[in-house]
């Protein structure tokens, strides 16, 4: 009978002050006021540096759970890009002047397609215009297919952003907005493909509503109380289409948010919804690696920097059993992220992935799919089969994105009743449990003014508890890459001498 570590993520909970649109603070948390009062209890850095961001940029959870399950911080993809752009490096780019090269030869235009914002999460309007004036200043005409944000950005900030885009177009020929949908549509990652579909016909078929002035469009969805995140896909009166001679690239970074899209634009045996006119086997470029099914079909600009040994792996080299769950909005974080964008699991390695509700937006039902997926974990934690178990809780971050406050809060007091079964599960089989998150969110639900809703995550620390344990947490400064140091501290394993991560533990 094994005695289970279980590494419980709750996603996007930070620790801040007990302020009014703290809707952690507000909450009723008996559970988490005795863990936090009762048990060895600290803050560790989730943002900027600490997780190999620039100074003041907001962790997230795709370089949360590299860092978390890497024990390592790796530069991550917006600082590498913005220092490739800085130098001058992207514009040498071997992948990019394959690019331009193929539309010299076809005679053909880009498709550029990325969350136009600051926000820094999947993309940032800097790459964006760096990729666009190394296009245009090569006489290639630009087709922008815009993701409007207001999630990692305020919910009516695209405005801005589209002023910059069309101050662009302006000055260089041959370029045009030509198609603008928010990021609920082009950016699904839970298989609702209708939305994916909507934004698919727009960009390769000019399919769809459409607008005649950019600017005055989005205002008038403003005027409608449609905030950036939830502009249906439009289409530029003047736009065509993609044409046979055309090529594509994506500007985003991140990966789990435009696989669906891609997938629907390069795979040929692509089925989830009919697609009509396609574009397989036409040129696809990515400012990344989003996928093991995708990479063969894109030409990427910077290729993955992978961790080396993740905890994953120095698990399966221990010979130790390990599960994930989590439901379908974090299930990639507890798997592929987590094992540092490895696909396959590692043997020894279960997974269980809970459906998602499906709901416009999680402010409808803030509890998610929490009940069953603390029913299942209960039970592997109970079966005694697994040395460690890795579990993401997504309702702090999913539900604090929507800005509704009492929604939030009442997220808030279901993982509290969560973490009360999770504690009993654990102590019942004589296991160790260790509390984090990968960033924080929902701590913060006004913007600084207070007086529109802050949906963004913020660079607040997140919380560690360790329950179950009889050692203690030192006080000195740590990270998120110092928790898979921790959990082989608490397993008598020793870590990799790469690992950037130290155990927080006090000397037994």
């Amino acid at each position: 009978m094994k005695h289970p570590l279980v590494l419980c993520i709750l996603d996007g909970w930070g620790e801040s002050s007990p302020t009014a649109d703290n809707a952690i603070a507000q909450a009723h948390t008996p559970v988490w006021d005795r863990l936090k009062k009762n048990s060895p209890f600290r803050t560790i850095g989730a943002s900027g540096p600490a997780v190999g961001l620039p100074d003041g940029q907001m962790g997230n959870s795709e370089v949360g759970h590299i860092t978390i399950g890497s024990g390592q911080i790796m530069l991550q993809d917006l600082p590498r890009i913005h220092k490739a752009i800085a130098d001058g490096s992207l514009n040498q780019n071997l992948v990019l002047q394959d690019l331009l090269s193929v539309l010299k030869k076809n005679g053909g235009t880009c498709h550029l397609m990325g969350l136009l914002s600051d926000g820094g999460v999947h993309s940032h309007i800097n790459h964006i215009k760096a990729l666009a004036t190394e296009l245009s200043s090569n006489n290639i005409p630009i087709s922008f297919h815009v993701f409007l944000d207001g999630r990692d950005t305020p919910p009516t900030s695209a405005k801005q952003f589209l002023e910059d885009l069309v101050l662009f177009c302006g000055q260089n020929p041959n370029t045009q907005i030509a198609t603008i949908a928010g990021r609920y549509y082009a950016m699904d990652r839970d298989q609702n493909w209708q939305r994916t579909q909507q934004a698919y016909d727009a960009i390769v078929a000019a399919k769809g509503p459409t607008f005649q002035d950019p600017l005055s469009f989005i205002d008038s969805c403003y005027g409608q109380n449609i905030t950036d995140e939830f502009i249906p896909p439009h289409v530029n009166e003047n736009y065509k289409g993609a044409a046979e001679k055309d090529a594509f690239l994506m500007a985003n970074f991140r990966a789990d948010r435009v696989r669906q899209l891609l997938s629907a634009l390069a795979c040929s045996d692509f089925i989830d919804f009919p697609r009509g006119k396609t574009v397989v086997g036409q040129p696809i470029y990515g400012m990344t690696e989003y996928a093991s099914w995708l990479t063969p079909l894109l030409k990427t600009l910077f290729p993955a920097q992978s961790p080396k040994q993740p905890l994953g792996e120095i698990l399966e080299q221990n010979e130790l059993k390990q599960f994930r769950i989590a439901e379908t909005e974090k299930y990639a974080h507890v798997t592929y992220f987590f094992n540092g964008g490895r696909e396959d699991p590692f043997k020894g390695e279960d997974r269980v992935v809970i459906p998602s509700p499906k709901v416009a937006t999680y402010d409808e039902k803030p509890e998610m799919a929490a009940a069953e997926l603390t029913q299942q974990l209960c039970q592997a934690i109970e079966s005694q089969t697994y040395d460690v178990i890795v579990v993401n809780y997504a309702n702090a971050d999913m539900v604090g994105h929507t800005g509704n406050f009492p929604a939030s809060i009442k997220a808030i007091e279901v993982l509290d009743q969560c973490l009360g079964q999770i504690e009993s599960s654990v102590l019942k089989a004589g296991g160790i449990l260790l509390i984090t998150a990968d960033h924080g969110n929902i701590e913060q639900m006004l913007n600084a003014s207070q007086d529109k809703p802050h949906t963004a995550h913020t660079t607040s620390p997140v919380p560690a508890v360790l329950v179950g344990s009889k050692r203690k947490f030192h006080q000195q400064e740590a990270g998120l890459a110092d928790i898979a140091p921790t959990v082989l501290d608490l397993l008598g394993i020793q870590k990799p001498d790469h690992w950037d991560g130290q155990s927080m533990l006090k000397p037994e």
